[in-house]
């Protein structure tokens, strides 16, 4: 019996890795970084790999304080790898393998967590697998898994502790409650006190709900477990304090963590119900089923309060708990984005199950889920049918042809067969009353996104990166002398990410021209791998087409090197750009690049 329950246990971790694999990891590293935030932790990930220096996050000469160092640490050590530069020649795969493999450690963890503790009314081995993909085909999280940045992982490491924790007050083994404070430790080195906040929220929501609740808190061993959280995630801000001082403070602390949450930082602001419709939209085209399992939880809460339940059976409470810490923290917060819900999401896969094992044993309640997910799927059918009336309104001055594009390239098209066979083969299933029409239905979306997303990418990365990529190899051909270099108008830092030079970035305007003059005879940056020669005759400017029309721009004299896109590189003669300079100035323009600190990573 044991080993038949290994062999089941072994499957299904499998059928989960398989489609995590195919979430999260397939065709990783094939396109380009997507602008504007990858490229910061991709670059810093790189100088720390290459220039030995491990504490202290920079980017184009300038310290990176947004993120605790976990994030640089890891895409640093496949930098690291031998021959990278051959099995990652774009340099995607090294900055995104710590995203995907944080969602499909946690996916795994998921379908564990739901065959190890079968809830009551379980399919012990189709309950995980619904809970994995549940999670793992959110919108959202097939978005984030596969980007260069801190927020899946994370995700996956505070999901992991959580699951953990709750798995050490379910069980006598006392090795996953260490276990549980080490990932929480990662966490917080991954983005700070928020992980903490979060777990501590989760685990007191969940303990008010339990009568034996001062049992279980002493199972979680939360002094020993704490003092474990520390050693791993506090030395580095013990060091960078020390080594970087006020910058650190104000910086780390004061503007990404305390003015993030109580002002509005880079103009999210949003309204307090705004994690609410997002919640709606990361768990499309499943939504109705979460907020299905979300009532049958609450009515397990109203029970226990009640009678006493088996802790074990406590998952779907603890979900529960988990979801809504996250949704009134960040619904507090005065900046709001949409990846803040992606903690919240591996709550809502599980909540999903919950869903899918209740179902059975309500066939009214049956009939209107699946008719509201049928009537999902067919607005979104109808919404690519009718694309000609939403594609011209797309406005990207980046991308100025992408509504021709996606039809061109068959992506609408695709779209369409898909979401409409799709339906109908819902309908069928439904008709039929298929026992296991949840679990079809995820492989569904399996297939879709399997055929959608890669495509997709591949357009955005042709479209937005690939001239990018393609100007900076001509940087780096015909560059003079160590000329500086400068971008302005839209401001893309992957120009340093693939150019490997300190950037000069400003804005188009007349005070973006005197800035450039002024910075170029005062701003000083340290790099490991560049140093401009600032007293060089020229510098090479990249300016998008809409800026090079502006009048103080395309009336100064300009050698014209290469065009990319909506991208152009000239070569600029400094002492051309100190006179239209002083001219500015002398009608009544000034510099303000101190004032502003453009380059704020």
């Amino acid at each position: 019996m044991i080993l038949l329950n290994s062999q089941k246990r072994f499957i299904t971790l499998l059928i989960v890795l398989i489609s995590g694999l195919f979430i999260f990891i397939l065709d990783l590293g094939s396109t380009g970084l997507v602008d504007e935030t990858p490229p910061l932790f991709a670059a810093a990930a790189r100088a720390m790999s290459e220039s030995g220096d491990w504490l202290t996050p920079k980017v184009n000469g300038i310290f990176r304080f947004d993120k605790p160092p976990l994030i640089y640490w890891l895409m640093g050590f496949f930098y690291s790898l031998p021959k990278n530069e051959i099995w990652d020649s774009l340099g995607t795969l090294s900055a995104r393998l710590p995203s995907a493999l944080g969602s499909l450690f946690l996916m795994l963890m998921i379908g564990d967590t739901l065959f190890c503790w079968p809830q009551m009314g379980n399919r012990q081995f189709l309950t995980p697998i619904v809970a994995s993909l549940g999670f793992a085909l959110s919108p959202l999280i097939i978005i984030w898994s596969r980007t260069a940045v801190s927020d899946a992982l994370l995700t996956g490491t505070l999901g992991i502790s959580l699951l953990l924790f709750w798995r050490r007050m379910a069980s006598e083994n006392s090795d996953q409650c260490i276990s549980a404070w080490v990932f929480l430790g990662f966490a917080i080195l991954t983005k700070g006190p928020v992980a903490f906040v979060l777990a501590a929220l989760t685990i007191t929501f969940f303990l008010f709900s339990q009568k034996d609740w001062k049992r279980l808190l002493f199972k979680i061993k939360p002094r020993k477990g704490f003092l474990i959280t520390i050693l791993i995630s506090v030395p580095w801000y013990i060091l960078e304090l020390i080594k970087e001082g006020k910058p650190f403070w104000d910086n780390f602390f004061g503007y990404h963590n305390f003015q993030r949450y109580t002002s509005v930082v880079n103009n999210h602001a949003e309204p307090l119900w705004f994690f609410l419709y997002i919640m709606i939209l990361a768990s499309l085209p499943m939504t109705p089923f979460l907020y299905h399992g979300i009532i049958k939880a609450s009515q397990e809460v109203l029970k226990s309060s009640k009678e006493s339940i088996n802790i074990t059976n406590t998952l779907y409470t603890y979900s529960l708990c988990w979801l809504i810490s996250v949704l009134i923290f960040f619904s507090i917060s005065a900046t709001k984005l949409p990846s803040y819900w992606l903690p919240a999401i591996p709550a809502a896969g599980i909540l999903i199950s919950n869903s899918f094992i209740n179902l059975k044993n309500s066939k009214k309640i049956y009939l209107y889920l699946w008719t509201f997910n049928i009537l999902i799927l067919f607005g979104i059918s109808l919404a690519f049918f009718f694309s000609n009336t939403w594609l011209t309104s797309i406005n990207d001055p980046e991308m100025p042809n992408l509504a021709s594009e996606l039809i061109s390239s068959g992506i609408i098209f695709k779209a369409k067969l898909l979401f409409s066979s799709f339906t109908l083969l819902t309908i069928i299933l439904f008709s039929l009353k298929s026992k296991n029409i949840f679990l079809y239905f995820q492989i569904l979306l399996l297939i879709a996104q399997s055929f959608l997303m890669p495509p997709i990418r591949k357009l955005a990365d042709t479209s937005r990166q690939l001239p990018l990529r393609n100007i900076s190899k001509l940087i780096s051909d015909i560059r003079e002398g160590r000329e500086t270099l400068a971008m302005i108008g839209i401001r893309k830092p992957s120009l340093h990410y693939y150019s490997r030079q300190i950037v000069f970035y400003e804005p188009n305007t007349k005070e973006g021209l005197i800035n450039l003059s002024d910075r170029l005879n005062n701003d000083r940056r340290e790099y490991y791998e560049d140093q401009p020669d600032y007293e060089y005759k020229s510098l090479l400017v990249v300016i998008d087409e809409y800026s090079s029309r502006e009048q103080h721009w395309s009336n100064m004299n300009h050698q014209k090197l290469g065009e990319y896109g909506i991208y152009r590189l000239w070569r600029i003669q400094k002492s051309d750009l100190n006179k239209y300079s002083e001219l500015l100035v002398k009608s009544g323009y000034k510099s303000d690049w101190e004032n502003r600190k453009v380059e704020k990573f």
